[in-house]
């Protein structure tokens, strides 16, 4: 049942050259938090790093460590921290559930994007703006991109059930399928968008995080972090996984049910990410196969740093797309292609399969 598609099979988490792995684990949550505070204080009004944790701290009574005009208190509050805390959240979604689906499936080119979980999202994000859904105010498009994720997850299951098992190679299959439809799906409601609505799609499809509010925040952060911070917990059967289903039956591990654990939360995280920033590819497929190398294949430290790493990338490279084209702004989709295709082609080398792709 797993020869049926080229399966990359790894060997099970071995020591790993620790200093590698522990520069870069040290490395990842300052880097994070430069990108952040780089990201805040860069734009059309300039904020230096001092003046940002001054306006920071300021509601907590500490004198500013520099002092700040009331307009970059105003900017930093309203508009750019919301944009680069959802640029956390969904690059950290976008990262855990990428590295989650590659050790579920075994295969470095498992991503949400190939399952057709994103475009299960996509699907049902787009027929809920066109069909006007706005039962649940500002929940209504998270709550039906996370329903789009989670048809698309559960079709692709049962279409993959065989006596029973779950199998991962026709769920692959069973996945370009259905991304397939769900493409067709958001083709035609594009068709059947008005004016007003095609625009919005059309940005939407292409990724963004400019419509970041505190609201928007609010609504994707409670199902992000129970993906981000709930991945990380089935990284011992991740690990299990990497010697075979059969491999981790007999360790004990109870696989159709970690299984359907872990592609729920997969869907939890990437469907909310989908909802507010649209289709954003390639950070979940890069982050992990960099991690591999300096960290090594042990899912223990590989969620939590593909959480970080994919944080930091996102907000990046959306800094990237609001500086580069002022005062237009490019779509965040379109950077995180044209910097994760190239990186992604340098990691397939030949020569470098050998280091865990």
């Amino acid at each position: 049942m797993e020869g049926r598609l080229p399966v990359t099979v790894t060997a099970a988490p071995a020591p790993w050259p620790w200093r590698a792995r522990t520069l870069t684990l040290l490395a990842l949550p300052p880097l994070l938090v430069g990108a952040a505070v780089l990201a805040v204080g860069t734009g059309a009004v300039g904020i230096a790093p001092g003046q940002v944790l001054s306006i920071l701290l300021a509601p907590l009574g500490v004198p500013p460590l520099q002092t700040y005009e009331p307009q970059q208190a105003a900017v930093l509050w309203a508009i750019r921290l919301p944009r680069v805390v959802l640029g956390l959240l969904v690059g950290a979604g976008l990262g855990a559930a990428g590295a989650a689906m590659q050790g579920l499936f075994r295969n470095p080119l498992a991503d949400p994007g190939l399952l057709g979980i994103s475009s299960g999202a996509s699907l049902a994000a787009a027929a809920s703006v066109v069909l006007g859904f706005q039962a649940f105010g500002p929940y209504s498009l998270p709550l039906a991109a996370f329903t789009g994720a989670l048809l698309a997850t559960a079709l692709i299951s049962l279409l993959a059930q065989e006596r029973g098992r779950v199998q991962v190679a026709t769920m692959l299959l069973a996945g370009i399928a259905v991304n397939a439809l769900c493409g067709a799906g958001t083709g035609l409601m594009t068709f059947l968008a008005t004016d007003d609505q095609l625009r919005s799609l059309t940005f939407w499809n292409l990724g963004s995080l400019g419509g970041a509010t505190w609201p928007t925040v609010l609504s994707a952060l409670p199902p992000l972090a129970v993906g981000v911070l709930g991945l990380p917990l089935a990284a011992r059967a991740l690990n299990a996984f990497m010697l075979g289903e059969t491999g981790a039956a007999h360790l004990g591990l109870p696989v159709q049910g970690v299984k359907w654990l872990i592609v729920s939360l997969v869907a939890l995280g990437v469907g909310a990410g989908v909802a507010v920033a649209g289709t954003i590819g390639f950070v979940g497929l890069v982050v992990p196969h960099l991690l591999r190398l300096l960290t090594g294949p042990n899912h223990r430290t590989l969620l939590p740093a593909s959480a970080l790493l994919g944080a930091t990338l996102l907000v990046l490279a959306d800094l990237l797309s609001r500086t580069v084209v002022v005062p237009a702004e490019l779509p965040l989709g379109i950077v995180t292609a044209l910097l994760g295709a190239p990186f992604f082609l340098f990691l397939l080398r030949p020569g470098r399969q050998g280091a865990g792709l």
